[in-house]
């Protein structure tokens, strides 16, 4: 049969290779040393976040247009989600990780932002530029874009609720898990069109109706069995580790990890871009900043609950500046392609922005940082205020939502 040959069986392969190691040791108990672990348990979480991609990807021939990027931009973030409510779950029982809580996710959600966003539109711009032979200096968004850009829009205003409060309510949550219950019914009415699939996703689309279903199913099942074992000594390897090494366990927490399980997604992407599909790549970016401000944040305080705390997650004061910062940057991207045009410069200003921040150590330098996402969303909005009624409103409008 097809599934033993081509791409498919080499790509399990490689992945059973990082797998198997971790769960040798996870099964049999045994502890090595921080560094190790924390090789070893993220190579299996990269590997897992692989096959979960893959699987999703090619998930996208039985499931509708906008509901399937929804889900792929879904799916391949879960084992950030995993590492982040470990951290939640743990911190109801044990106060010394709550101020972890939410650092894996202000770190995720800006990578997307920061770097996956930029790269993306400049990878796009450039195959356009060369198909073409003409100029091109922006990335234009279809018109169903204004859908997601709605519900992140209404997501990272009721964002700033954190940091202004210091706190993540179970209240909040559900409200926020509620519009992004909403937000993947909104999706869900699209056409099945036929995905543009390459290598071992293009493989698991190619196979028979069934072989097909069952071998995403059997990966999805097998990739989350995975990154569910793997989260918590992973979790836990990254504290330790950076107690080992001398480096701050925050950042590690905050940007180790979300590299480790954003990689698949940042590449999902950026092939997606190079292959001419730059709308396509972004629509599922932002798909993914939506699910973070809703699913994610909105998880947090159920996790701290079931952990044995009570319904409010408390931050410390380093998580509020984190959460404002990453709040302060959302807002200013939504607000610089309301008019559904992603310029060079929008890109390149996201970037440089996003680097500058890691020269940056105090409390009033990230305030300062801070203050100037918060300047340039303001400018934006300005200039694209005829834009924003018609994105706040397209998440309730039927016919908002078109991708051709």
């Amino acid at each position: 049969m097809s599934i033993f040959r081509g791409p498919l069986p080499r790509s399990l392969g490689i992945s059973a290779v990082f797998i198997l190691p971790a769960l040798v040791l996870r099964l049999s108990g045994t502890h090595p040393n921080p560094i190790a672990a924390l090789l070893i348990y993220g190579a299996a979480v990269v590997a897992a976040s692989f096959l979960l991609a893959w699987a999703a990807e090619a998930a996208q021939v039985d499931v509708s247009g906008g509901l399937a990027i929804a889900v792929l931009a879904l799916i391949a973030v879960l084992p950030e989600y995993a590492v982040d409510l470990y951290y939640a779950y743990t911190a109801g029982h044990d106060p010394t990780y709550a101020q972890y809580a939410a650092a894996n996710m202000t770190g995720s959600n800006r990578l997307l932002m920061g770097i996956g966003w930029p790269l993306v539109v400049l990878v796009s711009i450039a195959v356009a530029k060369k198909l073409t032979g003409k100029p091109i200096s922006a990335l234009a968004l279809e018109s169903g874009n204004r859908v997601e850009l709605g519900f992140l829009l209404v997501a990272g205003v009721a964002a700033f609720v954190i940091p202004a409060t210091g706190q993540i309510h179970l209240v909040f949550g559900v409200g926020l898990l509620a519009w992004f219950g909403f937000y993947l019914y909104r999706l869900s009415g699209g056409e099945v069109e036929e995905p543009d699939l390459i290598g071992t996703a293009a493989a698991i689309g190619s196979l028979p109706d069934r072989v097909r279903r069952t071998t995403v199913i059997a990966m999805l099942v097998v990739a989350a069995a995975v990154i569910v074992a793997c989260a918590e000594p992973f979790a836990n390897s990254l504290v330790n580790a950076g107690t080992e090494l001398g480096v701050d366990q925050f950042l590690l927490v905050q940007w180790l990890a979300p590299l480790a399980s954003e990689a698949p997604e940042f590449i999902i992407a950026i092939l997606f871009a190079a292959r001419g599909k730059g709308t396509a790549a972004i629509t599922m970016l932002i798909s993914s900043k939506v699910n973070q401000w809703t699913l994610l944040v909105g998880s947090l305080p159920l996790a701290h609950l079931a952990g044995g705390g009570g319904p409010t997650l408390m931050l410390d004061a380093r998580q509020v500046e984190e959460m404002l910062l990453t709040a302060t940057q959302t807002m200013m991207g939504v607000a610089l392609i309301l008019a559904l045009r992603f310029h060079r410069w929008f890109a390149w200003a996201l970037l440089a922005l996003f680097l500058v921040q890691f020269a940056i150590t105090s409390t009033q330098g990230r305030m300062l940082l801070c203050g100037v996402y918060a300047v340039v969303a303001l400018v934006a909005l300005a200039i694209n205020r005829r834009h924003l009624g018609p994105t706040l409103a397209a998440p309730f409008t039927r016919t908002g939502y078109v991708h051709t």
